[in-house]
């Protein structure tokens, strides 16, 4: 039975800790977010009901209850509790700890949850040693990862895991979870007697960018530093502001922050949103992404997305290219907003890339045409005595600079302009040029079987 002493180090420890860890949920109602499967009804609520727990991997950015969720699942399903950090530990630690887990199981029947955070930093032959372990169900393996597990884990543990996506906590959340610290007196801060405006809460929401950690932390510091204030003591948003650094961008440059980011920039530009697309420019340029991946994403947008619709657009975006290597950061951001709202506001045709593709699969996938007599080059030498450009007309002879002549020597279409921009007129033309080369095409069959 726990002594006086025993109680004060506890209490000690525990006011030792930040305000986030004091605040870590007890039991699963008082867990914020991820109700995407955690809700009633959801997958891993319908697990931890039916207690048909298999290995876990959570997903996810920080401070969203990847620990805690594990900490209270090894509570709900009464296993012991083992913590490793994949970043400070090696095969040692981790056969310890299952040689722990295996002899507690056999001894007292006593199943353990061994929660690895970081997984994605061991290696392949460190994730494998799990692996027995696990398949034997020796352990209940939770796996904590901001990495992609299906990129960054070995494919035998994600085929024996459920994985779960944790997302950032809404405003909503952390205001909540701000709100219920400041009240409360046990591990919160509600001894210290402080209120806070909503402006600050609401500041402290959105520049924690979905991490409960760092808001609550933010709150602490905010607080405290009220503590030799008069009363009534207030966290205002000037307090606020001046008790969290600078707003950090969750952004992996390798990972699927980088792809998702990226995404989204080149799909607003394609769907002509160009405050979408200047937002996540503005992401990507304060995260620190190369601004000569983003100036080329922008040129092939203007020849992909805009193409003949309006040519101009490639002409803006491969000069914003040319001066974002001329001047670099951050004066490049100038010209890389005019190309991305040009390119966003430009009317749009794919006509020239389905083409290409089109006639690219011809190549590869059929047999190659010979070039037409009258086409072959007559210049190089024996070529006329073969007959090489024999019957070729020169287009600019024809006073309107165009003849109804074979230029593929089969029917085939590949261009299909649009009735967009630029193109609207090129469609009305080459529907007339298409045209007279078929009536010009058939009265030849009908002379030649006349004939």
């Amino acid at each position: 039975m726990p002594g006086l002493f025993d109680r004060q180090e506890a209490d000690n420890l525990r006011q030792a800790m930040p305000l986030a860890a004091r605040m870590r949920p007890r039991t699963l109602a008082e867990f914020t977010g991820q109700q995407h499967f955690l809700a009633e009804g959801k997958l891993l609520r319908r697990m931890l009901q039916a207690d048909r727990l298999s290995s876990l991997v959570f997903y996810g950015p920080p401070g969203t209850g990847k620990t805690s969720l594990a900490e209270l699942i090894a509570r709900h399903t009464k296993q012991k509790f083992v913590s490793l950090n994949a970043a400070a530990s090696g095969v040692k630690e981790l056969r310890e700890a299952l040689d722990r887990a295996r002899d507690g199981l056999r001894s007292s029947g006593q199943r353990t949850v061994l929660f690895v955070d970081e997984l994605h930093r061991f290696n392949k032959a460190q994730q494998d040693v799990l692996l027995p372990d696990v398949e034997s169900g020796v352990i209940t393996l939770i796996a904590a990862t901001t990495a992609n597990p299906f990129f960054s884990l070995v494919a035998p543990l994600v085929s024996r895991s459920q994985v779960f996506e944790f997302r950032p906590l809404t405003a909503d959340d952390i205001i909540g979870l701000l709100r219920r610290a400041l009240t409360d007196i046990e591990r919160g801060l509600g001894s210290q007697s402080v209120t806070a405006t909503d402006e600050a809460l609401e500041f402290l929401a959105d520049i924690s960018d979905g991490d409960a950690r760092r808001a609550l932390n933010a709150l602490e510091i905010g607080v405290l530093s009220l503590a030799e204030a008069a009363p009534p003591r207030v966290l205002t948003l000037d307090v606020a502001q001046e008790s969290i650094q600078k707003k950090a961008i969750r952004y992996d440059a390798d990972g699927d922050d980088h792809y998702d980011a990226a995404s989204a920039f080149i799909k607003s530009m394609r769907g002509s949103d160009p405050d979408a697309a200047i937002y996540w420019l503005a992401r990507m340029l304060e995260a620190g992404e190369d601004p000569r991946f983003l100036a080329r994403r922008i040129v092939i947008a203007a020849a992909e997305d805009v193409g003949n619709a309006d040519p101009m657009a490639l002409v803006v975006a491969n000069a914003a290219a040319q001066a974002t290597e001329m001047v670099g950061l951050p004066e490049c951001r100038i010209p890389l907003a005019q190309a991305v709202t040009y390119v966003a506001m430009a009317p749009k045709s794919n006509a020239a890339y389905m083409a290409i593709d089109a006639a690219l699969d011809d190549v590869r996938n059929h047999a190659v045409l010979p070039v037409p007599q009258h086409l072959r080059d007559p210049h190089y030498q024996g070529a006329k005595r073969l007959g090489h450009g024999e019957g070729y007309q020169y287009a600019h002879n024809s006073a309107e600079g165009w003849v109804a002549q074979d230029y593929l020597g089969v029917d085939r279409t590949y261009y299909q302009p649009v009735e967009r921009g630029t193109e609207a007129e090129f469609k009305r033309r080459l529907d007339e040029f298409r045209s007279r080369r078929s009536s010009a095409e058939n009265e030849t069959k009908a002379g030649d079987s006349s004939g």
